[in-house]
């Protein structure tokens, strides 16, 4: 890679990172307008609460804030591959939801990745489809003399990496999918072919 390759790949992958930073700043603080300014226009988002097109998740996200659900996000290192006008973008991430488990307010913690498909629209680098990955996750009460009695049998139902946030989400109504790629396993080896065949030209698999 000559010295002129270069400094155009790390320009794009500044952009796509302050792409994916943006994400994360106005999604967290409901600045609507400017997060859908993220999104190809055929942008999807996948969670373990909702999967579909990113107005549909605005719209929900709206709807459940109206309802007092708090989940926010903080985000880690980036791993971004460029091929042209398309990008795989990694991002180490914590989702965190705070709420009421069996009565009592505790924060739920997910550690994690975004698996996104990047791709140059109309110039711009834009969110054409979002994976998170789910490592591992945990509870806290927020009062720590207070302890939640799970549900043991409904816990164990849930996948190990995002457990306790499937749990919650489950009690306040959403209805949580179940075969998310957690950190080992078939469905994250098939999320990285998936990434890897679009990023070398390939179709979209949704």
């Amino acid at each position: 890679m000559n010295a002129t390759t270069l400094d155009a790949t790390l320009h794009d992958e500044a952009l796509i990172r302050r792409l994916i930073e943006r994400w994360a700043v106005w999604r967290d603080a409901g600045d609507w307008a400017r997060f859908r300014s993220v999104w190809h226009p055929e942008g999807v988002m996948m969670a373990t609460w909702f999967q579909g097109p990113f107005e549909d998740f605005i719209r929900v996200t709206q709807e459940g804030w109206a309802k007092g659900v708090s989940i926010l996000h903080f985000l880690g290192g980036s791993a971004i591959e460029v091929a042209g006008d398309r990008a795989i973008a990694q991002t180490k991430m914590t989702i965190s939801q705070r709420g009421l488990v069996e009565g009592v307010l505790c924060d739920v913690v997910c550690t994690g990745r975004f698996y996104d498909f990047v791709v140059r629209h109309q110039g711009e680098w834009k969110l054409l489809h979002r994976q998170p990955i789910y490592e591992k996750d945990r509870v806290d009460a927020i009062d720590p003399a207070q302890v939640p009695r799970f549900d043991a049998a409904l816990l164990a139902s849930f996948p190990e990496g995002y457990r306790h946030l499937a749990y919650i989400q489950t009690r306040i109504g959403y209805t949580v999918k179940l075969d998310m790629p957690m950190l080992k396993g078939p469905v994250v080896e098939e999320l990285y072919r998936r990434g890897a065949s679009w990023l070398a030209g390939g179709e979209l698999r949704r």
